[in-house]
């Protein structure tokens, strides 16, 4: 079951990610929550992870897609059938909640193109 909600600040955010690291035996180094334009997230070897600040606003569920996402990153580089399986072993039918985020951010961007404010 997707959670609902949206996350009080970029802590508590970043206090989701912290919960998950450990499920996927990942360190991360730093996390920051930042803007970015074209992406959800990122990663680096060093353990740097980046998320786009726009993930506040949208439904935790959704959140816990890019998180998963972007932390299977540090043991599967790739989006292959390993990497496919464990977001599934993790999140269930993964699928549906990345279609989902992929409207979202179409909507996102839609607003932005059409002159709108994305805060």
């Amino acid at each position: 079951m997707v959670k609902t909600g949206r996350w009080r600040d970029k802590q508590e955010f970043k206090d989701r990610v912290l919960e998950w690291t450990p499920k996927l035996d990942v360190k991360a180094t730093a996390i920051y929550v930042r803007p970015m334009r074209r992406k959800w997230a990122s990663c680096s070897t060093a353990g740097t992870l980046s998320f786009n600040d726009e993930l506040l606003g949208i439904e935790r569920g959704l959140a816990d897609y890019v998180i998963v996402h972007e932390l299977l990153h540090f043991s599967v580089p790739n989006h292959g059938k390993l990497w496919k399986c464990l977001m599934r072993v993790h999140l269930g039918d993964y699928e549906r909640l990345e279609k989902r985020l992929h409207r979202v951010g179409y909507a996102l961007n839609s607003s932005q193109i059409a002159g709108g404010n994305r805060r």
